[in-house]
């Protein structure tokens, strides 16, 4: 394998690639968002990261199963103009969902969550992991991630085993920094700020996918294909 400098640039864009729909694909305040809030305030901050490390377990699994079935569909999408057009249609898509994702209240449909008994961390993974698996929804949002930032790269695993890794890494990094600040602000903190923080993720989620978008049609943020390096 070459480990040429060029080498390094590709690799680096790539593991960019994966953190960003790592905490993109976390940051959205849905049920197990919402939930590790809630475990964070009223039982601590490492219960809240565990839930948010089950979610994420969840989702690399997910993740994993989107990019091998969708390797199968790129094999045989080799024109470079029908690569553009899905890059554009999954911008486009994420685009909608961050619009959504600014308007929408995620209190209107949560669920009080019990506050009696912490249980082990174990159990408080586990049953996020299951919540957050039975979201099947999740795979078209990988989907739309995976063709924006073209992140698929068939017949090459062990870049594709860096990049799902990379994911990995992007979502604990997401549930760490979230939790560590519900835990600094947690006398400040009500069902208002989850409001707030959803607010801010869905500006956050149509920035980078404005930018996202601007660098397909204008090429800026093409990944070189990485064939030279079998």
């Amino acid at each position: 394998m070459d480990m040429s400098f060029p080498f390094q640039i590709n690799i680096l864009e790539f593991i960019f690639k994966g953190i960003l729909i790592g905490i993109l694909t976390s940051a959205p305040m849905g049920p197990v968002g919402i939930l590790c809030i809630n475990r964070t305030l009223k039982k601590g901050r490492w219960f809240g990261f565990v839930t948010g490390v089950g979610a994420a377990m969840s989702d690399l699994i997910y993740a994993v199963l989107t990019g091998v079935g969708m390797s199968f569909v790129i094999d045989f999408v080799n024109n470079p103009n029908t690569k553009f057009y899905l890059q554009i249609f999954g911008g486009v898509l994420i685009l909608l969902f961050g619009i959504y994702s600014y308007r929408s209240n995620p209190m209107q449909n949560a669920h009080p969550s019990n506050g009696n008994g912490r249980g082990t961390l174990w159990h408080n993974a586990l049953t996020a992991f299951a919540v957050t698996f039975s979201n099947l929804l999740i795979v078209p949002y990988f989907m739309m991630l995976f063709a924006l930032f073209a992140f698929v790269i068939p017949d090459h695993k062990i870049e594709m085993c860096i990049g799902y890794a990379s994911v990995l890494f992007g979502a604990l990094l997401w549930w760490y920094g979230l939790t560590w600040l519900v835990d600094k602000i947690r006398t400040k903190f009500d069902d208002n700020g989850i409001v707030i923080i959803n607010k801010v993720i869905g500006s956050v989620v149509i920035i980078f996918s404005l930018i996202a978008l601007i660098g397909t049609i204008f090429n800026l943020y093409h990944l070189p294909e990485l064939a030279s390096l079998r």
